[in-house]
């Protein structure tokens, strides 16, 4: 069975219209509430099979302080806090057998905790990630300080308010009868090639950025696009816009700054990169939405 996208689950009720600056406190001194550690950007998780990132409140005990906390929202009536450590912090538990300190791709791709939990360590990454880059204002340079239970920074010195912020991609399965279009960076895994994506530039649409982009990086021309599926990507703070597109031309001139190589693959090609058979390419991890899409247009 194949497993979902990584991430898009998240059974959390967020509770986003009571964010009010006692609801960290309340759940803080609550003996129930489950606890998100980052030590740096790196979830500690409790061991087992399959383990857990939502740890007791006491683990707190182990550290001697901790930065940001943030009230992510209730788990069946929980509170779920997530809370930022120094990096040095992960030392602590790397001896206890009883804990593991991974990052949050290899706790995806090795299925270190269950699936509806990988949504609430994304979100708790990427708004603590948040806190960790922004602690000053942007307007006037002074110190920020968090604020409505995490989920805003205020600036005393000019008043300016501060939100997470989450940074649009769009990636894109471009076909051409039964071909399909795809790219490889110098940093992907060996003979993995993927979908194209890239950032959404402002005053633009989901599907001139997937016309813009799939021409700056391999010189095709697309037409028809439509939308798939969506996928958080907290590395730090995205989310990935899942498309196809149609291609209006197919001869492939792409950028050498932005990728390795770019090439038409056939279905049989996809077919057998996806069962992990073919000789020289590889697809997509099963966490990542460009494997999806590959597994949709299989579907025809």
């Amino acid at each position: 069975m194949t497993r979902p996208i990584g991430y898009i689950t998240n059974p959390l009720v967020r509770h986003s219209g009571e964010r009010e600056p006692e609801a960290l406190a309340h759940a803080a001194r609550n003996p129930e509430s489950a606890l998100v550690l980052l030590a740096g950007d790196l979830p500690v998780l409790k061991t087992g099979e399959p383990g857990t990132g939502l740890l007791p409140l006491s683990v707190l005990s182990r550290l001697p302080a901790h930065r940001e906390q943030v009230f992510l929202g209730t788990l069946q009536e929980r509170p779920v806090i997530a809370t930022l450590a120094a990096p040095e912090a992960a030392g602590l538990f790397q001896d206890d057998p009883a804990y593991a300190v991974s990052d949050l791709r290899s706790i995806a791709v090795r299925g270190l905790v269950p699936t509806e939990e990988l949504g609430i360590l994304a979100m708790a990454k990427s708004v603590l990630d948040w806190h960790n880059r922004h602690r000053f204002c942007a307007n006037c340079g002074a110190p920020t300080q968090s604020t409505q239970a995490g989920f805003r920074r205020d600036c005393a010195a000019c008043g300016a308010q501060h939100f997470p912020r989450t940074d649009p991609v769009v990636i894109m399965l471009i076909t051409r009868g039964d071909k399909c279009l795809m790219g490889r960076q110098p940093r992907f895994a060996e003979k993995m090639y993927s979908c194209l994506a890239g950032f959404l530039e402002p005053g633009e649409t989901i599907e001139d950025a997937v016309r813009r982009e799939t021409f700056e990086e391999a010189g095709i021309r697309v037409g028809e696009i439509r939308y798939l599926a969506s996928q958080p990507w907290p590395f730090p703070s995205n989310i990935m816009i899942g498309c196809v597109g149609e291609a209006l031309t197919e001869e492939i001139n792409f950028d050498r700054d932005e990728l390795e190589d770019a090439r038409w693959f056939t279905r049989d090609d996809v077919r057998r990169m996806l069962e992990g058979t073919h000789e020289e390419f590889a697809a997509p991890t099963p966490i990542a939405i460009a494997n999806y899409l590959l597994r949709e247009w299989m579907k025809g």
